[in-house]
């Protein structure tokens, strides 16, 4: 196995809410959300018995992680996930990961299974996100449909050609279909890793793969690596609002670099807090980034359009000069 190769590998694994749903005997579909909870509650601890017996007879050891959108949104417990993780690594221990389901609701949910893989790819540093799959890889069109449809060997970066070809392709199982699944390949290459997606069912799949013979799809990691700090910001955090900029702004964040200044905001939306993840719009309403913010919203809407210098004479104090710095702030592509 690739662990007693000397690998690190950790298991992201879904089911939980299935097999609870089974053993409460309540079917799986148009279940509130608290049955939900409860199902994923029972099925949880037989999610976890099954891969402790599986891997135990491998002579394995698993241990099981629990996680929602908020604990990888809050950078403090995005660190405290790791921290457990690579400790668990450190004893010899296979981390068996799940969305927690039995406290997510919509909100806080990652949506499915590829997306959650691809955020703990970026949470333990993984260099190679293997997505198993019931299709055996990325095809131009999909194959139980289309005859004349090729299978795509390797992917240098995904662009809407590829993404085309993912909505054109299915999965016969799971939240996502093809396109979450090529969107989370595209999500751990700018974090610079490999993705690969292969058949499932194939026996010694990843082994094969691995070792060099063409099966699957192939993702290279992109060329320009995001920091942690800025992939966790466009891809983790969800934005709480935006900041609508005048020209003169845009062109200093775009074509200068610049740190985003009070004087250049025009208008304030939402409700959101110091530090936490807003958009910055032009004045033709197209977002330009999304950082960090150093000010909550009721206090912009008193700075906005004025110098850095009048920030303490208006508020009564200044925090920063920059409402948002360039080391926070991502560009969109």
């Amino acid at each position: 196995t690739l662990v007693k190769q000397g690998r690190k590998v950790a298991i992201v694994s879904s089911g939980a809410v299935t097999i609870g749903a089974r053993r409460l005997e309540v079917g799986r579909r148009n279940l509130s959300i608290p049955v939900k909870q409860a199902a994923a509650a029972v099925g949880q601890s037989d999610l976890i018995g099954l891969w402790a017996k599986s891997l135990g007879a491998e002579g394995l050891k698993v241990g099981q992680i629990l996680l929602t959108h908020d604990d990888l949104a809050n950078r403090r417990r995005f660190l405290n996930a790791r921290n457990t993780i690579n400790a668990l690594f450190d004893f010899g221990f296979t981390p068996v990961i799940n969305e927690n389901d039995t406290v997510a609701v919509h909100e806080i949910k990652f949506g499915d299974n590829d997306t959650l893989s691809a955020r703990v790819t970026t949470l333990i540093e993984a260099g190679l996100l293997a997505v198993l799959s019931d299709v055996d890889g990325l095809y131009s069109s999909d194959p139980r449909l289309d005859r004349n449809a090729r299978k795509v060997d390797v992917v240098d970066k995904v662009d809407d050609s590829i993404l085309a070809m993912a909505k054109d392709s299915s999965t016969r199982t799971g939240l996502g279909g093809m396109a979450s699944k090529v969107r989370a390949a595209d999500e751990a290459a700018r974090i610079g890793a490999a993705t690969i997606i292969i058949p499932g069912a194939k026996e010694n799949s990843l082994l094969d793969a691995l070792a060099g013979e063409p099966i699957g799809t192939f993702f290279f990691p992109h060329k320009d690596k995001m920091s942690g700090k800025k992939h966790w910001i466009e891809y983790t955090l969800k934005s709480q609002g935006a900041i609508v900029v005048d020209k003169g702004a845009k062109d200093a964040l775009i074509l200068n670099g610049r740190s985003l200044l009070a004087s250049g905001i025009t208008d304030v939306k939402g409700d959101f807090e110091s530090g936490e993840a807003v958009d910055i719009v032009g004045p033709d309403g197209e977002t330009i980034a999304k950082g960090l913010v150093n000010y909550h919203s009721f206090e912009l809407a008193r700075i906005m359009g004025r110098k850095s210098g009048e920030i303490e004479e208006i508020l009564g104090y200044k925090i920063y000069d920059e409402v948002m710095h360039r080391n926070d702030m991502v560009f969109s592509r």
